[in-house]
């Protein structure tokens, strides 16, 4: 679909804008529902399109403007199904109607991807299928010849090409006759097995079969029923309380199993309106603000009006989830994390020779762990914040100071209650306690206001 190597080509910039222009009337087209105009209506027909971008923007959390911003041209590049995105809600089915009326269904897997074994698709495929066996009365069997009720194929010949490389990289129709059920991956992607360096089949199977068995996509971006791909570990992947929900509307629970008492539970995706939150970490990084909370982070940066959330592991995959602390290192331009033992990352990229024990930067081996870490401009100065008290570590010298660590208390007034994220930001000291956020002065001492911890998420429900 995107083609987005040929954009290298195109050296005008009266070029470019309406290739862009092509770009995003053929994804609105694709996958929501944008029709031609025909005649003369030209205000209609940009009308049209302007209501057809903000549905899109609404759907994927997007400032919602009725315009092709940045953010909507980054979102429309992403990697995704090629199911169209029909409904605006949290989990959405088809409808009641497109359902399997038995749960016992049979699949066939016609052909392979020269990218993997045999082996690893087959036990990708059949993983992916139990994901949701595992929640549900559905039960899977395997057959090598006929028709089953879901056919899986790496190349197929119905009417929805795929595109190349990126852009689309399967897509899957709903349950019913002939293709209903079926599943198609696009065999010019790289899928590979478990490594982050293409799509990782398991969880595209995973979605597509969502699809298979009723499901259309949701627009909560930690469901796996979300449109556009992130990487997830296949070993560690509990299935989203979001999708849950969304087969369980159809099928009902399992009841061999129930899944309510299993462990871990499915994880919910965090809200940034929310009250009650309480923040994991805070960091900066190369102008952007950084929020993290269980498996995910949002960014905001200047040039977006609304802040975009994502899972750890899409943007670091080797990163850990429910995180301690971060930092932004402005001597190495590093980002670093912090979860019994400390990461490094340069770019996308772990630094080699991490992850680090804490006592790398020279705290006591009786810290255990670290609440929350900041940086500090004008000293050069790192504050690592553990229970009551806080330790300086000198970043040019690469030392701990000499007389900590200090009482959090006698540097912060007011602050009595335990710190657990932080942030320097414009000249000012964030520190964060539960869903308070307290903003000082680091140097004076002084405390200016208290806020609510989502006062920089910048949300739209108060």
């Amino acid at each position: 679909m995107w083609y987005l190597g040929q954009l290298l080509l195109l050296n005008c910039p009266e070029t470019i804008l309406n290739y862009s222009h092509l770009l995003f009337q053929s994804y609105l087209k694709r996958f929501f529902n944008l029709t031609e105009q025909e005649g003369p209506s030209g205000r209609r027909g940009i009308s049209a399109v302007s209501r057809k971008l903000s549905e899109m923007q609404r759907f994927f959390g997007l400032h919602i403007t009725g315009t092709l911003d940045a953010d909507t041209m980054t979102m429309m590049k992403k990697p995704r199904c090629g199911v169209p995105d029909t409904n605006i809600a949290r989990f959405s089915t088809f409808g009641k109607n497109l359902k399997w009326e038995k749960n016992s269904l049979t699949y066939r897997i016609e052909n392979y991807t020269p990218d993997m074994s045999v082996s690893e698709v087959d036990d990708s495929i059949e993983k992916a299928l139990q994901v949701w066996a595992k929640v549900t009365p559905l039960r899977f069997t395997r057959i090598y010849s006929g028709t089953a009720d879901i056919m899986i194929s790496f190349a197929h010949g119905d009417n929805y090409p795929f595109d190349g490389p990126d852009g689309t990289l399967a897509h899957a129709f709903a349950p019913g006759l002939g293709i209903g059920g079926d599943a198609h991956f696009d065999d010019d992607e790289n899928f590979t097995f478990r490594s982050n360096r293409g799509y990782v089949l398991f969880i595209v199977a995973a979605h597509e079969f969502g699809h298979s068995l009723g499901l259309s996509h949701s627009d909560d971006p930690g469901a796996l029923m979300y449109p556009v791909y992130s990487y997830r570990n296949p070993d560690t992947f509990v299935l989203p309380r979001d999708d849950v929900n969304g087969i369980q509307s159809l099928y009902g629970r399992n009841s061999v199993k129930d899944p309510s008492v299993d462990k871990p539970q499915p994880p919910t995706t965090p809200d940034a309106c929310d009250s009650t939150m309480v923040l994991d970490a805070v960091t900066t990084l190369r102008g952007e603000m950084l929020f993290f909370k269980d498996s995910f982070f949002w960014r905001s940066y200047p040039q977006s009006n609304t802040p975009q959330q994502s899972l750890i592991t899409n943007f670091w995959p080797e990163a850990p989830t429910n995180i301690d602390a971060a930092y932004e290192s402005q001597q190495s331009g590093r980002v670093l994390l912090f979860k019994g033992r400390l990461w490094a990352f340069a770019g996308y990229e772990l630094v080699r020779g991490y992850p680090k024990k804490l006592s790398s930067f020279g705290l006591p081996r009786s810290v255990k762990k670290i609440d929350a870490a900041l940086y500090d401009v004008e000293s050069g100065k790192t504050l690592f914040f553990v229970g009551s008290s806080y330790y300086s570590y000198d970043e040019t010298r690469k030392t701990m100071d000499q007389g900590v660590p200090k009482q959090v208390d006698q540097t912060f007034s007011a602050l009595t209650s335990k710190v657990t994220a932080a942030l320097q930001y414009r000249g000012f000291t964030y520190i964060y306690s539960g869903p308070y956020m307290f903003e000082y002065s680091l140097r004076t001492g002084r405390l200016f206001r208290v806020l609510r911890n989502s006062y920089f998420l910048r949300c739209t429900n108060f």
